[in-house]
């Protein structure tokens, strides 16, 4: 069963949230919270599978909520997703690199919604391509000079190669086929990439190609 906590200051949203995932046979909501410090309250003591934050909220936005979250090594089994009401949200960039495992906009399909979900709890990506693509655009827009990262060197040739293609955004899916392999090899180099490199997700090893200069700002074509 999957568990879910709903962080959202609108009670209409999260009632519709829960009766989506409550209609579920292997997702139950596992509580709520209507602002940042309750979310943060409600998390360490649930201990949720994932958790659907929405940026904006009193006393705590989702952005610092979700650092205190994905900063606490007790909670690192913890997947947050990020709610926004627009796709290019401001904040949305900062969300990646503090440890959200992806973004939402809350007008979404609800089947997109339960895929979702559960993709995140499997460890695969979240965002869809073309939101990858723009998030990874907005990152090399943002980011300074890479500093060298010694933890690339644990990689083999062939991970690399593949985290790269990460961090333009490709799918598995796309991997494979750009690689002539199958997507489950595919997954399987970037399962071990993250492994090695201890990013919490794909999100994480898109930022890493970045910060590590594998991938530089004009790949995306």
């Amino acid at each position: 069963m999957i568990r879910v906590l709903l962080a959202d200051d609108q009670s209409l949203v999260r009632a519709g949230f829960r009766a989506l995932l409550d209609a579920q046979t292997d997702i139950e909501v596992a509580g709520e919270a209507a602002d940042g410090e309750e979310a943060v309250r409600r998390v360490r003591a649930l201990r949720p599978d994932v958790v659907l934050m929405d940026i904006r909220m009193p006393l705590l936005d989702g952005l610092a909520a979700t650092r205190r979250i994905t900063a606490d090594e007790a909670l690192a089994q913890v997947r947050v997703v990020m709610l926004t009401t627009f796709e290019l949200d401001e904040y949305v960039f900062e969300a990646i690199r503090s440890g959200a495992s992806g973004f939402l906009v809350k007008d979404t399909e609800p089947d997109e919604l339960l895929r979702a979900v559960r993709a995140v709890v499997a460890g695969d990506a979240l965002l869809s391509p073309g939101v990858t693509r723009r998030l990874i655009a907005e990152f090399a827009a943002r980011s300074k000079e890479p500093a060298p990262m010694d933890e690339l060197s644990r990689l083999t040739e062939r991970e690399r190669e593949v985290m790269a293609l990460v961090g333009i955004g490709l799918s598995n899916e796309e991997i494979a086929r750009r690689l002539v392999v199958s997507p489950l090899t595919a997954k399987t180099h970037v399962s071990r990439a993250m492994v090695k490199l201890g990013a919490r997700d794909r999100a994480q090893l898109v930022v890493l190609a970045y910060e590590s200069g594998l991938v530089r700002p004009g790949w995306l074509g």
